[in-house]
């Protein structure tokens, strides 16, 4: 018996162009891009579509982008048959996503959040002084010990425990550099820096938190219909209270992907599908566990292909 879950991507999987083949293909998921517009007062759509690419990059655009391109490509999906699943998951800013798939969240709420989170996030830790990097081909123990090692430089701290031998760190710009060369050290096979500009799931990301908070008291947070496996725990979740109070400790907690994934595996789900751009989640599951069957959707011709392989009945 197939067991499904849908997981949603975070920052990172945007690129320009991404939703435009699908709002010439599908005209009805337009409306989502209205809605956005709307929402945030510019017009996203165009960002999406022609860039330019800084534009995009900015935090507190790219996390609508992402959302509203990942509102799409499950609404398309959803069009063309009665595709369920049984839980829902989404890497960071996903996990917005996954809450308005399973009806926790409405899309304009889902929307005007995570503009306001990324823009808290962007100004959290001033430019320059804060950021993260990728380590590859280390344990997690051996990368706890580096960030404690390191953070006599400044605050570092593991941020997404992604899968086997890929963990992100984060925290202040002193300390980043000290743990990398540490890392090396170490042996890892790679370190390296990622294009984000601010220590993102770090304690250092507490007055983030705080104005998130400020933020959920004004949104209707529904429980949801499907169950949501949270960054934070790693396990599942369907109360409105408990959604809330982990949104906001997601800010400053490391995303346990990893462990997710795992707890979903061991829970007999077999087959992973990712809707929205890109295909990092994909990858990532593929390193977690080999024998999982995997979809993506993030685009018109993705979408088709799917539509040509899908088994799940």
């Amino acid at each position: 018996m197939t067991k499904v879950a849908f997981v949603f991507p975070g920052q990172g999987s945007q690129y320009v162009g991404m939703g435009r083949d699908l709002v010439a293909k599908f005209s009805y998921t337009r409306k989502f891009f209205d809605e956005a517009c709307q929402v945030l007062g510019f017009n996203l759509a165009k960002i999406c579509f022609e860039g330019p690419e800084e534009e995009l990059k900015k935090t507190e655009i790219t996390q609508p982008a992402i959302l509203t391109v990942s509102a799409i490509c499950l609404e398309a999906m959803k069009s063309f048959g009665n595709i369920k699943a049984e839980a829902v998951a989404g890497h960071s800013l996903g996990e917005y996503t996954a809450l308005y798939s399973a009806g926790s969240l409405s899309f304009s709420d889902a929307i005007k959040l995570v503009n306001l989170r990324g823009r808290f996030m962007q100004e959290a830790v001033p430019v320059g002084e804060g950021g993260m990097v990728a380590i590859l081909g280390l344990d997690h123990n051996v990368v706890k010990e580096i960030c404690i090692k390191a953070s006599k430089k400044g605050t570092v701290e593991a941020a997404n425990v992604n899968s086997p031998g890929q963990i992100v760190i984060s925290g202040k710009a002193t300390g980043i550099a000290e743990a990398g060369k540490l890392a090396k050290e170490a042996g890892a096979k790679r370190v390296i820096e990622l294009a984000v500009s601010a220590p993102f799931h770090s304690s250092l990301m507490k007055p983030a938190a705080d104005n998130l908070a400020a933020e959920l008291e004004k949104i209707e947070i529904k429980d949801a219909q499907v169950p949501i496996v949270s960054n934070v725990t790693a396990d599942y979740i369907t109360d409105a209270g408990a959604i809330k109070e982990l949104l906001i400790k997601q800010m400053t907690s490391s995303v346990l992907w990893e462990d997710s994934i795992v707890k979903m595996t061991n829970d007999g789900f077999d087959t992973f599908i990712e809707i929205g751009p890109g295909k990092v989640l994909t990858g990532l599951i593929k390193k977690i566990n080999s024998k999982a069957k995997l979809y993506n959707i993030g685009d018109a011709a993705s979408l088709g292909e799917f539509l040509g392989n899908w088994q799940g009945g």
